[in-house]
């Protein structure tokens, strides 16, 4: 992944927030990650970046939790996914939900990847560290 890619983490558990941070930065992640503590303040982000996303040079991926205050994630990536100059943006998902319904709504709104995060500590970290190396590994375009 590009330098330029911002990782933005939608994540209102404070210990979550800093283990993926973390654990990210572990397995060699440098970008610069954007913190929301809810769903409101996650598209408040988007509503004030949506003039700036197409002058800029920078991208974002979004790591977004479900089960958030506010506006819940499933809600974040609705929105996201309805507008015309935000829908490109690649929203992973990761959460503690496995409800299959849930699971086949974030596909159905357009999330590329629906992650379960583990209770047990170690396997959260782990998991978040095979994160890591998926998004090391992908590209994502500027635009």
């Amino acid at each position: 992944m590009k330098e330029e890619v911002v990782i933005l983490l939608a994540e209102d558990d404070p210990g979550h927030a800093r283990l993926i941070k973390k654990n990210l930065s572990r397995v060699g992640v440098q970008n610069e990650i954007v913190h929301f503590a809810n769903g409101e303040e996650t598209l408040e982000f988007f509503n004030k970046n949506k003039k700036k996303q197409k002058s800029s040079a920078r991208s974002y991926v979004l790591l977004l939790d479900i089960k958030m205050p506010k506006v819940s994630g499933i809600e974040v990536l609705r929105n996201l996914k309805q507008s015309n100059t935000l829908k490109n943006i690649p929203v992973i998902m990761i959460t503690t939900s496995a409800n299959p319904d849930e699971v086949q709504q974030c596909y159905d709104f357009g999330c590329i990847c629906y992650i379960k995060k583990p209770l047990d500590y170690q396997k959260l970290k782990q998991t978040v560290e095979y994160l890591g190396l998926f998004l090391k590994a992908i590209e994502i375009p500027l635009y």
